[in-house]
C-alpha cells in the first residue's frame, strides 16, 4: 500500500457531506435515512505552495504513477492526524515562476482494504 508522505500547506479545507437517503412529502414533511456502512462522505482540498520543481515533480510521479490517478487508494494522515485511505483523481500545478510551484488537489476518503 502507498502512503502519500508530503505535508500540504496550510489552507488544508475539510467537506463532510452525509450519505442520506431522503424522501420528501408533502406540505414540507420528509423522512431521512442514513445509507451504507460510512455515512459521512469526507474530502480534503490541499494546496501545496512554493514547492520546488523536485518536489513537484515527485508528487506528480505519486498521483499519477503509484497511484494510477484515482485508480488505487493510498494511505494518508490529514492535518488532525487522523489515518485514512484516499484517492485523488485530479490536481492541478501552476509555474509561478522558475523552480516555484503551487499544486491543488482533493483527497477523498474511500473504505477499501
Amino acid at each position: 500500500m502507498a502512503t502519500f508522505n508530503f505535508t500540504p500547506s496550510y489552507t488544508a479545507s475539510l467537506t463532510s457531506k452525509g450519505r442520506i437517503n431522503k424522501v420528501e412529502y408533502g406540505d414540507g414533511y420528509e423522512q431521512r435515512l442514513i445509507f451504507g456502512l460510512h455515512p459521512d462522505n469526507r474530502s480534503w482540498s490541499l494546496t501545496f505552495d512554493q514547492r520546488t520543481n523536485t518536489e513537484r515533480d515527485s508528487i506528480r510521479t505519486f498521483l499519477e504513477t503509484t497511484v494510477r490517478n484515482g485508480l488505487l487508494n493510498f494511505d494518508w494522515t490529514d492535518p488532525t492526524g487522523t489515518a485514512g485511505k484516499y484517492v485523488c483523481d485530479e490536481f492541478n500545478i501552476e509555474m509561478v515562476s522558475p523552480n516555484r510551484n503551487t499544486i491543488t488537489m482533493t483527497f477523498r476518503e474511500v473504505f477499501e482494504p
